[in-house]
């Protein structure tokens, strides 16, 4: 009996000794943590994009897929495309009003001159048949000599102002009445001084100064010269107006020529920013993980976009979403503004 109570005595002393000890610990931890070391990152942490330059100079930002998508960045495969090849030139609208009012007075001429010719006709028969007077033939015969002459001086000036092509239209008023009401536009570009085409042109782009182009008809070489810009000039039908050009409207003229077609692709509008007085796209690498900054010739539009003949190829990927936001990061690493 007195070793079982012993032996009760001895468990309950270590079991208070061990609640001791362990409530000493406990309250030794917190001091033990202010003093350890802070818990290093996981080795695999995504790194931030990263911006440096090839050997072409040109920018690069690094990204993961995982960044990428939280910018909200979209790509696009570059598309092959054929362009006929074209010289540029710059041009104005014309106004269609002096021509609507030559038309009209050579219209009006005409019809005179036709009604002078047929009422000479009538007093020639009759003065045959001794039923008219000398003196009446005579002044029909001035009064249709005066029409005819208003009428040819009508025409020749509207040959001189307007070329052989306008003038020789089969109905003027017809052709004159959609340019009046902006449905059609005719269309002046002229090359730099110096500058000739061998070849005649097939058509040309109208481009709008808002970067929009439509396809014109070649009408004829511009029949005289402009005072200003003393260049060789070509006059264009754009038909119908899709570009809602208006008279005096400046445009950039790209006249195309016969000739092998040049290949390129075209690069989309929207993706590309412009910086540093040029257009740049980003192009993704082909490991799908970085960005490089690209200048790209932004002198032939089309509606598509811009045809661009060198430096990218069909098949490479540029960035069509987030690409003004790859520019400001990129220049914020560099030490630059937006």
């Amino acid at each position: 009996m007195k070793r079982a109570i012993a032996l009760a005595l001895l468990m309950g002393a270590g079991f208070v000794g061990g609640v001791l000890w362990m409530k000493q610990r406990g309250a030794s931890r917190p001091a033990a943590a202010e003093h350890a070391p802070a818990a290093e990152a996981p080795a695999d942490e995504e790194a931030g994009p990263t911006v440096s330059r090839d050997t072409n100079g040109n920018a690069v930002i690094a990204m993961s897929d995982e960044t990428q998508g939280d910018l909200g960045i979209l790509v696009k495969s570059l598309a092959a495309f054929q362009m006929s090849r074209e010289f540029k030139g710059y041009g104005r609208v014309l106004d269609p009003a002096p021509l609507a009012a030559l038309v009209t007075e050579l219209a009006t001429a005409q019809a005179a001159s036709a009604a002078s010719s047929t009422e000479l006709a009538r007093l020639k028969t009759l003065e045959g048949q001794g039923n008219a007077s000398v003196r009446a033939l005579q002044t029909a015969e001035a009064t249709a000599l005066h029409d005819q002459l208003t009428a040819r001086s009508a025409g020749e000036r509207l040959v001189l102002s307007w070329g052989k092509a306008i003038a020789g239209q089969r109905d003027l008023p017809a052709f004159a009445q959609p340019l009046v009401s902006l449905d059609a536009a005719l269309v002046r570009v002229d090359l730099p001084v110096g500058e000739t085409l061998k070849e005649t042109p097939t058509s040309a782009r109208i481009a709008a100064l808002s970067g929009q182009a439509a396809e014109a008809e070649f009408l004829e070489p511009a029949p005289n010269v402009d005072p200003q810009i003393q260049g060789r000039g070509f006059v264009f039908l754009l038909k119908p107006n899709s570009l809602r050009l208006t008279a005096g409207e400046s445009v950039v003229g790209y006249i195309k020529i016969p000739g092998e077609p040049l290949a390129g692709v075209i690069v989309p509008r929207e993706a590309v920013v412009r910086t540093e007085g040029a257009g740049w796209v980003y192009v993704l690498n082909s490991a799908g993980d970085a960005f490089t900054r690209m200048e790209v010739a932004l002198d032939q539009p089309t509606e598509a976009g811009w045809f661009v003949s060198k430096g990218l190829s069909a098949g490479q990927y540029v960035v069509v979403t987030g690409a003004q936001q790859l520019l400001s990061f990129e220049l914020k690493g560099a030490g630059g503004g937006e």
